[in-house]
């Protein structure tokens, strides 16, 4: 986004008929909701309406003190991607909102701080990219801080650049360190967002990637200022100082340099970073800094940003998905259990399944079909590849050898350069040594002028003197003239020192420059011969390379012509393959569209498939809606008869109420593995229904069974196991019901009725007789216990019948004695025919033990066979009570009435039920 210079004039313009406060209340509710969408949790950029929002704000209200009162309550340390948006969008605030915000953000510099350590001492990915921008964003408010003259958008002119720095050094070296400073920054936060992120082009244009990418459109507008200002100052300083002072300065730059080249560069080579800002491209290499005119080649980097960045769109429904059934189509009515299971005799098969198998056998002939072309049209791909392959190696060879001579050709025209470079210098050393001696030359004519000077010099002294001789003769003849001689003298002596010094003084002088001469003539002449001698070696160098170079001309023209041949050979393969190609498109067309039309009955194939697979899964879900309505129905009255007074007289034993509730458990089990099994594959039901239909029969008949045992336990045991068989078919009902819905269907447990079912098998277990609580050590003392207390109740009641029989012949007479008569001949033959029972018995349980036991002991092979010795155990005892019963109801027996009673009475007894002998649920006592 563009620096914004003026704020519209419907923004700062305020509308009248509204009061101050309302317009305040709206402006606060506009900035709060921009705020609250611009920074949220959501791993997605910043939307640029909002923040264009809250900019415009800024410069509504002149300062970000709205912006800050927001930001202060947002939960900036519970969610790094919070923090993440909070830097963005600060970050543009800084950039383009009012001069005075950056006063704001500088109150608030100690949030900035604390949120940036916070999430630099956690392990999170924003938490880490959240340090190191709260750390660019205090570098930025410092900087621009200490530096008004430059606004927090970087964007300043040159002159005003020149005025900030100044003509002291000093600040000019401090100014270019603190940009390097702000340059490190920026590059730091690139180069951490590039070190999290893939930098695929697919991981820009998600949203996640998006996020993290938004925020470097501000770096990339910051380093392109900082570049052009750092490379500005830094000709600057190397106009005003030493070049070796300014080494660390240059090295910081290189590296810079190349860490903004290569962000740059994979920046701009991002999607996301297409449509949104044009960066620009740096040059290859760094400014040379050491050449005043390199300044003069600098281009400053400028970057363009669209007016407007396309926002998100919603992306449109290309494929409309019709979910309902087709209309108008048959409904299908039929019996569900042969549809699902087919005739009873399994001989028939449905016309559906008919066409289902023709269908999938024309599919798997045209896979085949479709393999069968696909292989051949893969070989001959491969075959024309392979023919490719090796024209191209061949044209590859072709160029290596090529290359390769290019290569020694320009290797021999660098030498030739070379050796023309020496042929130079040496002809440069020339010149040299002749403006040497010619310097020398000149020097020498020199010495020899100053020579003749100084003996013209001598011979002037000389004379002087002879005249000085004269004057002092005259001197005497003239007394006169002694004062003007005397001057004339102290004169003479004066010039004749003062040529005689200045001789002297010229004479060092060009002593000294002519030893000089004379040295700087000896190097000459020895750089000189020198020069000859690799002269001379270049010359015949030279001339080696020169007949090496015809030989490598004459090799390059015979290399050119097999280029040329090659080049011919490969036109020629290249037709070739460019026909193949032709021929290959012809078939790769033809397969596609065999292949297209293959795809088409493919498809009409599976559609017609699909439609007969959800018939089928409809038929088996109607079929275990039947069979649920059906179990329903036998649960219902199984519950039912727990209530119907009818009942009341059927009994059952606890034995087989315990092996019905088991039975019923194991079809719990088999439920919920079919029930399992069906929400896996629903076009199989089979498993389920017929474990829903073996389920319902034994659930009912436990529930039933449970109700007739309830008759003979009692009070507390019965009104719990009724109560239990009540639960358990509640449960099964509501399982039931469940199983009719397909809604519910998925919801259904059948586990839940295990725990009733448990319940009726635990009661069933204390309701058993106490026989079976014996230890089984104790079976085989038992069993002989019970046999032999059996006889000797069958005995007792013998000798009472005999006594019956000898009273009622006493006491009684005609009919009536014929009648008793008859009656206790008949009890004698049945007791008569019990003794033999048992005798019977107790020798055929002898021979059973003594035949089957093997090496164990009698008591051992009780306990082994514990149900059958139970059973023994209970049959004696009834045997017992039934001989004792018909003696009590035997004519004459004074306890006829009372037995009856008792008998009569014996369901409404009180006593606990384990301490009647075990029976079957089909036994009744004698009448």
């Amino acid at each position: 986004m563009n620096s914004i210079k003026s704020v519209p004039a419907r923004v700062l313009s305020r509308r009248p008929g509204h009061s101050l406060e309302a317009e305040r209340e709206q402006f606060d509710k506009t900035q709060a909701i921009s705020i609250s969408k611009a920074i949220n949790t959501q791993e997605a950029p910043v939307k640029e309406k909002h923040a264009r929002r809250i900019i415009l704000g800024t410069h509504h209200e002149k300062g970000a003190f709205t912006f800050w009162s927001y930001a202060i309550g947002l939960p900036l340390p519970s969610s790094s991607i919070l923090s993440w948006k909070f830097c963005h969008v600060l970050h543009k605030v800084l950039r383009d909102g009012h001069p005075n915000v950056l006063h704001d953000c500088q109150r608030h510099r100690s949030n900035i701080r604390e949120i940036g350590d916070l999430w630099g001492h956690l392990h999170d990915r924003y938490g880490q990219l959240v340090n190191v921008y709260t750390k660019l964003l205090l570098t930025k408010i410092s900087f621009h801080l200490k530096h008004p003259q430059f606004p927090a958008g970087l964007e300043v002119t040159d002159e005003v650049l020149e005025k900030t720095a100044g003509t002291d050094v000093n600040n000019i070296f401090q100014l270019t360190v603190e940009m390097f400073d702000y340059m490190d920054c920026e590059l730091r936060l690139s180069e951490s967002v590039f070190r999290q992120l893939n930098t695929a082009i697919a991981v820009s244009q998600m949203s996640s990637g998006q996020c993290r990418l938004a925020p470097l459109i501000q770096v990339v507008q910051d380093c392109s200022h900082l570049y052009h200002y750092s490379v500005k100052l830094m000709f600057k300083l190397h106009a005003c100082l030493p070049a070796d002072t300014l080494q660390g300065h240059r090295d910081r730059f290189h590296e810079q340099f190349h860490s903004l080249r290569n962000f740059f560069r994979r920046a701009s080579d991002m999607l996301y970073f297409k449509r949104l800002i044009q960066i620009p491209r740096l040059p290859e290499g760094p400014p040379n800094f050491l050449r005043a005119s390199a300044l003069a080649e600098h281009i400053k980097p400028v970057v363009v940003i669209p007016e407007e960045a396309p926002e998100d769109e919603e992306p449109e429904n290309l494929i409309e998905i019709s979910t309902g059934p087709p209309a108008g189509e048959p409904a299908v009515v039929a019996d569900l259990f042969e549809q699902t299971f087919g005739p009873p005799n399994g001989s028939l098969k449905d016309d559906r399944d008919v066409q289902i198998e023709t269908l999938k056998r024309e599919v798997e002939t045209l896979r085949a079909e479709l393999e069968k072309i696909r292989l051949e049209a893969q070989r001959y791909v491969s075959q024309l590849k392979g023919q490719v392959n090796a024209l191209e190696a061949e044209l590859e060879e072709q160029r290596k050898q090529k290359q390769k001579a290019l290569v020694d050709n320009e290797q021999l025209r660098h030498e030739l350069a070379q050796l023309q470079a020496a042929q130079r210098e040496g002809e440069r050393n020339q010149g040299l040594r002749e403006e040497a001696e010619k310097k020398a030359s000149a020097v020498e004519a020199r010495y020899h002028k100053l020579k003749e000077k100084h003996s013209e010099l001598i011979g002037t002294h000389a004379e002087l003197l002879r005249k000085n001789a004269d004057t002092a003769k005259q001197l005497t003849v003239t007394q006169q003239s002694q004062e003007e001689v005397a001057r004339v003298k102290e004169q003479l002596v004066f010039q004749m020192e003062q040529v005689k010094r200045e001789a002297e003084v010229k004479l060092e002088e060009q002593s000294d420059l002519l030893e000089k001469l004379r040295k700087e003539l000896e190097a000459k002449a020895g750089e000189l011969a020198r020069a000859q001698e690799a002269l001379a070696r270049t010359e015949q160098s030279g001339s080696e390379l020169s007949s090496r170079l015809d030989t490598l001309s004459a090799e390059k023209a015979a290399l050119s012509s097999a280029v040329q041949r090659r080049d011919a050979d490969l036109l020629a393969a290249q037709g070739l393959v460019r026909e193949k190609e032709a021929a290959l498109s012809c078939e790769r067309q033809r397969s596609s569209q065999e292949r297209a039309e293959l795809r088409g009955q493919l498809a009409g194939k599976e559609s017609q498939e699909q439609e007969l697979r959800q018939r089928l899964l409809d038929q088996q879900f109607e079929v275990l809606r039947g069979t649920a309505a059906e179990a329903e129905r036998i649960l219902q009255d199984a519950v039912a008869k727990l209530d119907d007074p009818l009942h009341l007289r059927c009994t059952s034993s606890p034995d087989y109420l315990v092996s019905r509730a088991q039975a019923a458990l194991d079809a719990v089990s088999a439920l919920e593995k079919g029930h399992a099994q069906y929400l896996v594959s629903g076009s199989d039901a089979s498993a389920l229904v017929a474990a829903l239909t073996q389920f319902s029969y034994l659930a009912a008949d436990t529930i039933v069974n449970g109700g007739a045992t309830s008759h003979l336990a009692p009070t507390d045991p019965a009104d719990r196991l009724v109560d239990t068989c009540r639960e358990c078919g509640a449960r099964a009902l509501e399982l039931m019901g469940q199983l009719q819905e397909q809604q519910t269907l998925h919801q259904a447990q059948p586990s839940l009725v295990r725990i009733p079912l448990q319940g009726i098998l635990q009661l069933g277990q204390e309701l058993k007789p106490k026989s079976l609580d014996v230890r089984q050590e104790e079976l085989g003392a038992m069993v002989d216990k019970e046999m032999a207390a059996t006889s000797a109740a069958i005995e007792d009641a013998v000798r009472r019948i005999e006594d019956m029989m000898n009273q009622a012949r006493h006491a009684s007479s005609g009919v009536k004695l014929e009648v008793n008569e008859r009656i206790l001949n008949s009890c004698t033959d049945l007791m008569k025919a019990i003794r033999l029972l048992v005798t019977t018995s107790t020798s055929l349980q002898k021979e059973i033990v003594e035949s089957g036991r093997g090496a164990a002991t009698q008591q051992e092979f009780y306990a082994k066979n514990s149900r059958w010795t139970e059973g023994l155990i209970s049959a004696s005892k009834a045997v017992g009570w039934g001989a004792t019963q018909l003696v009590y109801v035997a004519p004459g027996s004074r306890r006829t009435g009372w037995c009856c009673t008792r008998a009569s009475t014996r369901s409404s007894s009180s006593a606990p039920m384990r301490s009647q002998p075990a029976r079957p649920s089909s036994w009744q006592p004698p009448r």
